[in-house]
């Protein structure tokens, strides 16, 4: 399986830690972002990136790291299929999978630190979608407005 992690510079460790989580479970992974907090970027240039590699397919999750985490989110969530959710504890991490089926998680290091990416986003990868009454609503995220 293949998963794409991007962050700006102020995510840089957080993604290093998440790269080391999907290695460890024998995931491909795609990296993109500044190697050191000197280079700057800008979040939504990552985030349009991340998002485009997960609602195409390429790959199947999405990691996206900045300081809070909404920016990254805000982005990825204008595309149709995205599910980007904002990340904080493991109540969010799991329900944004199990109820939302969500495919990209942001996490703002400078909110939780980058010790805290890591352990999130086991419990995110462990919980599978539910299904059932949560697949209704879950269509409902990805219409469009205006659409009929």
């Amino acid at each position: 399986m293949k998963a794409i992690i991007g962050s700006d510079h102020a995510g840089i460790s957080g993604r290093k830690e998440a790269v080391r989580v999907f290695l460890e479970r024998g995931w491909e992974v795609h990296e993109k972002g500044p190697e050191g907090d000197s280079e700057k970027a800008d979040y939504p240039d990552i985030a349009h990136l991340i998002a485009q590699s997960v609602t195409s397919g390429e790959s199947r999750f999405g990691v996206l790291v900045c300081g809070t985490g909404q920016g990254m989110a805000m982005t990825a969530n204008r595309y149709r299929g995205a599910r980007a959710a904002v990340i904080t504890d493991s109540f969010t991490a799991e329900m944004s999978r199990a109820h939302n089926d969500a495919n990209i998680a942001c996490f703002g290091e400078r909110v939780i630190g980058a010790s805290a990416v890591a352990d999130l986003l086991g419990t995110f990868l462990d919980t599978p979608f539910e299904e059932g009454r949560h697949l209704k609503r879950v269509d409902k995220i990805d219409k469009v407005t205006g659409e009929a």
